[in-house]
């Protein structure tokens, strides 16, 4: 390798400027401590409010409930408990289909849906034009008899008289036995003549009777006090009492369908397995799934005795008992059914057997929570209650099922809250975050 003789020169130029400043500031060594320190005092004033986020974030988040009294969780106002709830329809209980007696072409219709009509009312007319010549013939008919009747007994008046007088003639000796025997015959076979006669007008005016009947069968009437909720027919159909075929919007001849709209009921179908819950009479709510905001008095009317086998239900009927004119037949309706009771006495418990005036000890209230907060912990029930942001577990004593709620006897107090199906990371005041809340 060759060296040049230039670069030594410059090498030792640059070792000349390697000096120590002596004016320079000294450095302050104690700066990153001072960092160092800084940072860990924050961190320190950090740490617990970090902590409680961190804790919180990692906490459960759950669904909660109050637990109520019946007088607070019933939107009647009604301290009544729910037992069950079914699904049903707007009925009346009085309906009927009407139709014609008799076959023929509708001539008029007099009723239009929604109109009222009473009992024995003319709502409808079949032509009777024939009918009419019919009853004017049978008319005519029992006039020719009461002719023929009179003339029989003109002829029975004068036969008995020429009677009379052959027998006064007879006993004269006068008049000869055929004379008087053939006297006695022409009587005799007058009477006859007038109670023909007699058996004609009856027979005739039975005729003008079944011919008033033919007409009257042409006239459609209204069986009772109701409205027409359904027009089946038109004038100048031709209907009958079996229907007619092809005309499949009038079952069984029926023109329209009256109903008293006064007294409706709901129509529903209720488990066998739970039709032991209810009884004729007891109380229920009912509410229209038009007007979900209004509720109806309704009164359990009748249960059916028999079930039905194919669909394991039996039919049970609830009358409204302050029904107005939103409610209307075929409207979907669901009902529920309410055990009474006496206000803040707890069903079930010793206390509600004796609880009379007088009765020592202050009634126990009845508290309800949803079946979804009860838990199950080594074979006994257990409610986990919320206190500010942390649950707790709780035994608790369990009364009589209310459709999705179930009565506590022991364990919570109206106004707790309870957490809905409790999962599973769930600790003993342990934190908890509540959906929705902040």
């Amino acid at each position: 390798m060759t060296i040049h003789s230039d670069e030594r020169p410059a090498q030792v130029g640059d070792l000349a400027q390697l000096r120590i400043d002596r004016g320079a500031a000294p450095r302050r060594r104690w700066l990153p401590w001072a960092v160092l320190l800084g940072l860990g005092i924050v961190a320190a004033a950090v740490y617990p409010a970090a902590r409680a986020y961190v804790e919180e974030r990692r906490a459960p988040e759950v669904d909660i409930a109050h637990a109520v009294q019946p007088a607070a969780s019933t939107p009647g106002g009604s301290t009544d408990l729910p037992v069950l709830v079914a699904t049903g329809y707007v009925i009346a209980r009085r309906s009927s289909d009407v139709g014609v007696k008799t076959g023929g072409r509708l001539a008029l219709i007099g009723f239009e849906e929604g109109t009222r009509v009473r009992k024995g009312q003319v709502i409808a007319q079949i032509e009777h034009a024939d009918i009419d010549a019919q009853l004017e013939a049978a008319r005519r008919g029992v006039a020719e008899a009461e002719a023929q009747l009179a003339q029989a007994v003109a002829t029975r008046d004068e036969d008995a008289r020429n009677l009379e007088r052959q027998r006064a003639l007879a006993k004269d000796g006068i008049a000869t036995t055929a004379t008087l025997t053939a006297a006695e015959s022409a009587a005799q076979v007058s009477a006859a003549r007038v109670k023909s006669a007699e058996a004609a007008i009856a027979s005739a005016r039975a005729r003008v009777h079944v011919t008033e009947e033919a007409l009257e069968n042409a006239n459609v009437r209204a069986p009772f006090d109701g409205v027409v909720i359904r027009k089946r027919a038109e004038v100048g159909e031709t209907v009958s009492p079996f229907g007619v075929a092809g005309q499949a919007t009038r079952e069984g001849g029926a023109i329209a369908t009256i109903a008293d709209l006064r007294e409706l009921e709901v129509q529903t179908e209720v488990n066998e397995n739970s039709i032991g819950k209810l009884k004729a009479g007891m109380p229920a709510e009912v509410k229209v799934q038009a007007y979900q905001d209004q509720s109806f008095k309704g009164r359990v009317r009748d249960i059916f005795p028999s079930a039905d086998r194919a669909k394991s239900i039996v039919e049970v009927r609830v009358s409204i008992l302050d029904a107005d004119e939103r409610v209307k037949p075929e409207m979907t309706a669901s009902v529920t059914f309410q055990e009474p009771h006496a206000p803040n006495v707890l069903i079930g418990s010793p206390r509600s057997t004796s609880a009379a005036p007088g009765a020592n000890g202050p009634a126990e209230p009845i508290v309800l929570i949803p079946k979804r907060a009860v838990a199950d912990q080594g074979g006994r029930p257990t409610v986990w209650v919320i206190t500010g942001v942390t649950a707790s577990r709780r035994a608790v004593t369990l009364g009589k099922d209310r459709i999705d709620q179930v009565e506590v006897r022991s364990g919570v107090a109206p106004g707790e809250a309870v957490v809905l199906n409790p999962p599973p990371t769930l600790t003993d005041h342990g934190r908890i975050r509540i959906k929705g809340g902040s």
